[in-house]
C-alpha cells in the first residue's frame, strides 16, 4: 500500500465525519448547487482512485460521494416529497404520523370525487 492511499483514504473520512451533522440535521437545506457537484467529484475521483490501483482512496472518495448524494437527496429544498419523507432521519413515531396524514389525505381525496359522481344511470 502506498502512503499516498492511506492519505487520500483519511481526508475522505474526515469529509464524512464533517458531513455526517448536515444529514442528520432536519433544519439543514444545501442546495443542488453544491451536493450535486460534490457527489459527482466524489464519484469521478473514486474511479479515478481505482484504475490507479488506490483502493482504499477509492473506498473514501465512494463513501464522500454517496454521503453528497445522500445530502441531495434528504436536505435539499425541493426534497420534501413523499419520498423524501420515507428517508428521514429523525424518528420512526414522526415517519409514522407523515404516513398516516399521507394516506388520510388520499382517503379524502378519494371521498370528494365520489361526491360528484352522478346518481343518475341514464348519463
Amino acid at each position: 500500500m502506498m502512503w499516498q492511499d492511506l492519505i487520500f483514504m483519511i481526508g475522505s473520512g474526515l469529509s464524512i465525519v464533517f458531513l455526517a451533522p448536515t444529514l442528520r440535521d432536519a433544519t439543514a437545506r444545501v442546495p443542488l448547487g453544491t451536493s450535486l457537484p460534490s457527489m459527482g467529484i466524489g464519484f469521478v475521483y473514486g474511479a479515478t482512485f481505482f484504475t490507479l490501483g488506490m483502493t482504499f482512496s477509492a473506498a473514501g472518495s465512494l463513501a464522500a460521494g454517496t454521503m453528497w448524494a445522500l445530502i441531495a437527496m434528504i436536505r435539499s429544498p425541493t426534497g420534501m416529497g413523499i419520498s423524501a419523507r420515507l428517508f428521514r432521519l429523525e424518528s420512526p413515531g414522526l415517519l409514522a404520523a407523515d404516513l398516516r396524514r399521507w394516506i388520510n389525505q388520499q382517503r379524502a381525496e378519494r371521498s370528494r370525487a365520489e361526491q360528484f359522481v352522478s346518481s343518475d344511470h341514464g348519463y
